[in-house]
């Protein structure tokens, strides 16, 4: 194999990696965020609108680790600043 067809294969292999460790963690995360959240509104329905106000919030927190996650895939796959060194030593 050539070194393009390498570094393809391992930006690639790299990316996948990065989107599923980071949409496993962040579904992990959310569920487990949502459930205390509906076992606090059982326990105290009386407070309902300021657990589901902390809820979003910790939800788009959350949330947020996916997509830097995505961001890296996308930097790994069309920004790969590899891809010009190997373009340049394949073409001297």
């Amino acid at each position: 194999m050539d070194a393009i067809t390498l570094i393809g294969a391992f930006s690639v292999l790299a990316a996948g990696l990065c989107i599923s460790i980071g949409g496993i963690g962040s579904a992990i995360g959310e569920g487990n965020v949502a459930a205390s959240a509906l076992r606090a509104i059982a326990q105290q329905p009386d407070e309902t609108s300021t657990i589901t106000r902390t809820l979003f919030i910790a939800m788009a927190m959350i949330e947020s680790t996916a997509i830097y996650s995505f961001v890296i895939t996308v930097l790994i796959l069309y920004f790969n600043p590899f891809w010009n060194y190997a373009i340049e030593a394949v073409a001297k």
